[in-house]
């Protein structure tokens, strides 16, 4: 089976897609919002790269949640429920972690089924 990569660099992909498979990973480019419009700026470029790969937001099948602080969970829960189709609710975790830019308040692991 072939792998597609797209938005490759020599560091990252910005999604890959496998056997009907997307994963991806994304972070804001708004560092200097909040969680709201962080996580927002975020879930907006999840869009574009899931529509890229031939998969939408309805199809999310697991995402890993990754909060600079767990005080944020909250406000990224708020956008979060906003953003998610009604019975489209993936597995998902939540976790802490010191992420990579100080500024980052959020960052995304998402793992997706093509459509089709």
């Amino acid at each position: 089976m072939s792998i597609q990569r797209h938005g490759t660099t020599r560091r990252y992909s910005d999604s890959v897609v496998h056997a009907g498979t997307v994963y991806l990973v994304e972070v804001p480019s708004n560092l200097d919002a909040d969680v709201t419009a962080q996580t927002e700026n975020l879930l907006a470029s999840v869009e574009r790269l899931l529509a890229q790969a031939g998969s939408d937001k309805s199809h999310l099948l697991m995402v890993t949640i990754y909060l600079a602080d767990m005080a944020d969970y909250d406000a990224m829960n708020m956008v979060w429920d906003a953003w998610l189709p009604e019975g489209h609710a993936p597995t998902r975790a939540c976790v802490q972690a010191r992420l990579s830019n100080p500024k980052c308040r959020v960052e995304m692991a998402l793992t997706a089924a093509v459509q089709g």
